[in-house]
């Protein structure tokens, strides 16, 4: 970790890569071993020579047919113990490596562009993303789900591992949350490409961008702290182990590293682009450039390089050219520069760095605090008579200005950064720099001065950068500035004594207070030798049939009186609907007629205010066969569910939503309604959970009973898309819901999705929601029925399968206690469930 005192210098240069490095991560196996790949198509293991210095390249793997653009490790398994290799390439492709062969395992395809970014999570999880716009999370071979919200490039992906959370950065600018392939949160204050993420703790995570800044973040949403340092993008950031130190590397030639909050020492390469760096258990860096080499930096004694590899790699670097166009050293006038004796003097802080004119040439110095001296980090090409017009506006905190000042107060005090725009007033620009660096306001004039004298006259395009510091009177350049990225890249209304409650069962529908609705026996006790699954995989779909036929009837008579005129029901109408409702109610073997079901479909369109009773008509005749195939079928289908989806609108009438809920989880029970259901099952399931955030409780259990339904079809079919999508509501919906009836049913519909499919389990886990589901593992109330289950106060929800059946009858016994108590939560149900 870096919390020694030393300065990192560098351990060793590694050759085998013939074009730029563009990834680099620390390996599981060997002890000590890292991982990097590049745009010479492969990807590189190299061991330590222990128990000497340095790296011998351990394995050569190809398998992209185009560059590599990034890699990750993928957590050690039973089948694999040393863990696996994921690299992502200019191919679409990502390629997955064992450590014993050099060709792929197995290719994942998917991606429609560049694959840029992994990150690896519990159970094999891989997340990955795109320039296609999107993130994708897989389980070995499989593609669980598709993340899509970014607008442009996925240039950064990042797993927090213990909450089953995902973060994702795009080059539109922001970060965005996932949780359970749902965006949580949106993170905003980057002005450019957000390039590199890395994770701090279980609450913090890092950010890093093109427009030359660092921020630290809460996964709540606030940004804590902004850092500047490089003057150019910063492609990636990596963390220090067990601390919050960390280091980056940029478009500027240099390796970073931040430690409290403060840049501590700017290590400079003889290379452009610094494109990526890892941190290695023993807290040594390893980097990789466009020069195509490895360089391994370390702050142990025993580790640095020896003297002749110091002189040699010093001299590298001295020998190095430096474009002024990149606007990495700001912009130059060679004419205004000091000669070689501007070196005598020594330098104020680590890193600073300072240029000078020797004959023709110009070169530039870097200020080496440990050794007490200047080091040459190249000449300087371009410089004679560039501008800003040729070297780009300059970048200073993610904004762009015609000029960035560096002024020295003394020479023994820090340098400060004055940004100024030939559009701004010299004077206010002079003001607001004094305000912010807490300086002397009898500086003003003479701030305002330096400015005027060294922007006189000029225009963007034109500018004299022969100016003297206004405190020091020394020359100054102006730092940092990198060209533009180019990616664009309810209340119910109907409650009181003696009223239809839409949903409501009649007195002589509600079961027994000692039996349990889902099994229709007494509850089930599990033995204490042996611990019996009677809950899942569930075999089929659960319906919602208890209705007071007369209310009903009643409610639709009165609100049909307001009906429009053009769609009011005749006398003969209703006498229809009452004998639709009367077949189906009585699982009668007559068929609806046509006529029939065409006025049932007028009632079912009326107005959003009054079309529950015909909805709830329609939840109860759906389940009649001929209802079923009717409205269900491959030509009626679609108008069908897209009404359904429109009345699940979350701003629409509650009672609308949950007879509509019901409605759908009553299609089931036929084949032409499990058909159209699995065929709309992303877009319903994607309107429904926007139902999760109200209080109705009634809702909550409509919901969680078509998650369940959904389970009892993908459970037969193992689509491992279908699942993934119910296991991501599943868990969105477990977070708020409170109420026990909703819970059981979706710890049934949990343990249905997952039974008999390892991969279902390890996405679950991936997911989190085996940390959601521990909390159920035992229920404090009430004593007396808490020690009549004692097998549930023991059980500890792990996955065995899921959860254990103790805790099925745990739920199964509390929510019997609950409605002998007088909670009739989802009292409505009587559920098809003999086989739960």
């Amino acid at each position: 970790m870096a919390s020694g005192g030393g300065r990192y210098r560098l351990s060793c240069s590694l050759l085998g890569h013939e074009l730029d490095v563009r990834g680099v991560v620390a390996g599981l196996y060997p002890p000590g071993a890292f991982v990097s790949v590049s745009r010479d198509r492969t990807t590189r293991l190299w061991a330590p020579n222990s128990p000497n210095r340095g790296f011998t390249e351990m394995h050569c793997m190809s398998g992209h047919s185009n560059f590599v653009s990034c890699v990750c490790i993928i957590p050690s398994s039973d089948i694999y113990p040393r863990g696996l290799i994921a690299t992502g390439g200019n191919d679409h492709n990502i390629c997955i490596f064992t450590l014993d062969s050099s060709a792929p395992l197995y290719i994942l395809k998917g991606h429609k562009n560049t694959v840029c970014s992994l990150s690896s999570g519990k159970f094999g999880t891989l997340l990955s993303g795109s320039w296609d716009t999107t993130a994708k999370v897989w389980l070995n071979d499989k593609c669980m789900m598709t993340l899509q919200g970014h607008t442009a490039a996925v240039w950064a992906v990042k797993i927090l591992p213990e909450q089953g959370l995902m973060l994702t950065g795009s080059a539109d600018k922001t970060i965005k949350l996932w949780k359970a392939g749902r965006c949580e949160r949106t993170f905003s204050g980057h002005e450019d490409c957000v390039r590199g993420l890395a994770i701090l703790n279980e609450t913090e995570f890092l950010s890093c961008a093109n427009d030359a800044s660092i921020r630290r973040w809460q996964i709540t949403g606030e940004c804590l702290e902004v850092y500047y340092g490089h003057t150019n993008y910063i492609y990636s950031i990596s963390v220090f182990p067990n601390c919050k130190d960390f280091v980056t590397t940029a478009e500027d030639r240099s390796l970073r590293i931040w430690k409290r909050g403060e840049c501590a020492q700017t290590i400079r390469l003889p290379a452009q682009s610094i494109w990526c760096c890892c941190v290695l258990e023993n807290g040594d860096i390893v980097v990789g450039a466009s020069d195509g080499i490895i360089r391994v930096f370390t702050e142990s004694v025993d580790r640095t390089a020896s003297p002749e590899e110091l002189q040699a790699f010093e001299n590298e670097l001295s020998q190095a050219t430096i474009d002024s166009k990149t606007g990495d050293l700001g912009d130059i006038d060679a004419d205004q520069l000091p000669g070689k004796e501007h070196l005598n003097e020594p330098g104020t802080r680590e890193g600073q760095t300072r240029l000078i004119k020797d004959g023709e040439k110009v070169e530039a110095y870097q200020w080496s605090v440990s050794d007490g001296r200047w080091l040459k980090i190249g000449d300087v090409v371009g410089s004679s008579g560039a501008n800003q017009q040729t070297s780009g506006r300059v970048l200073y905190e993610g904004k762009e200005f015609d000029y960035v000042f560096t002024i020295d107060v003394n020479e023994s005090g820090p340098s400060y950064k004055l940004p100024y725009n030939t559009s701004d007033d010299p004077w206010l620009t002079a003001y607001n720099f004094l305000q912010k660096n807490d300086l002397n306001p009898m500086f003003l004039d003479q701030v305002a001065k330096f400015i005027i004298d060294n922007t006189k006259g000029q225009t963007l395009g034109n500018v004299n950068t022969d100016f003297s510091d206004p405190f020091t009177g020394g020359g100054r350049y102006v730092p940092g500035s990198s060209s533009g990225s180019d990616v664009s890249a309810a209340a119910d209304p109907f409650t009181g004594s003696g009223r239809y409650v839409p949903g409501s069962t009649s007195s002589t529908g509600v079961p027994s207070a000692g039996t349990d609705r889902f099994i229709g026996s007494g509850v089930f006790q599990s033995s204490p030798l042996k611990a019996l699954n009677i809950y899942f995989p569930k075999k089929e779909a659960v319906t919602f049939d208890q209705a007071n036929l007369t209310q009903i009837l009643g409610k639709l008579k009165e609100l049909n009186a307001t009906a429009p005129e053009e769609q009011k029901l005749t006398e003969d109408d209703l006498v229809l609907l009452e004998k639709i409702l009367s077949l189906t109610s009585n699982n009668s073997a007559e068929g609806p007629t046509a006529h029939q079901l065409q006025t049932l479909w007028k009632a079912v369109n009326w107005p959003e205010d009054i079309v529950f009773p015909a909805l709830d008509i329609l939840r109860l005749s759906i389940r009649h066969p001929t209802v079923n195939e009717n409205f269900c079928n491959e030509k009626e289908g679609a108008q069908f569910s897209s009404h359904l989806l429109k009345l699940l609108n979350p701003k629409g009438k509650p009672a609308n939503q949950l007879l509509t809920l019901r409605t759908l989880c009553n299609c089931f029970i036929g084949q032409a309604g499990q058909r159209l259901m699995m065929s709309q099952r992303e877009s319903l399931l994607s309107q429904a959970i926007e139902l999760k955030s109200g209080s109705n409780k009634n809702i909550h259990i409509a919901l969680a009973t078509l998650t369940l339904n959904y389970s009892v079809c993908l459970h037969k079919n193992h689509n491992i898309e279908g699942k993934a999508q119910c296991l991501s509501v599943i868990s969105t919906v477990l977070e708020v819901v409170q109420d026990l009836e909703a819970t059981f049913r979706l710890l049934v519909a949990l343990g249905t999705l997952i039974s008999d499919d390892s991969n279902a389990v390890q996405l679950a886990k991936s997911l989190g929601v085996d940390t959601q589901i521990k909390k159920y593992g035992s229920v404090s109330e009430p004593a007396k029925w808490v020690s009549h289950s004692s097998s549930a106060a023991s059980s500890h929800l792990l996955f065995s399968y899921c959860l254990r059946p103790s805790v099925l009858d745990t739920y199964s016994s509390f929510r019997k206690w609950r409605k002998g108590k007088g909670d009739e939560s989802g009292s409505s149900v009587t559920p098809r469930l003999q086989n739960l």
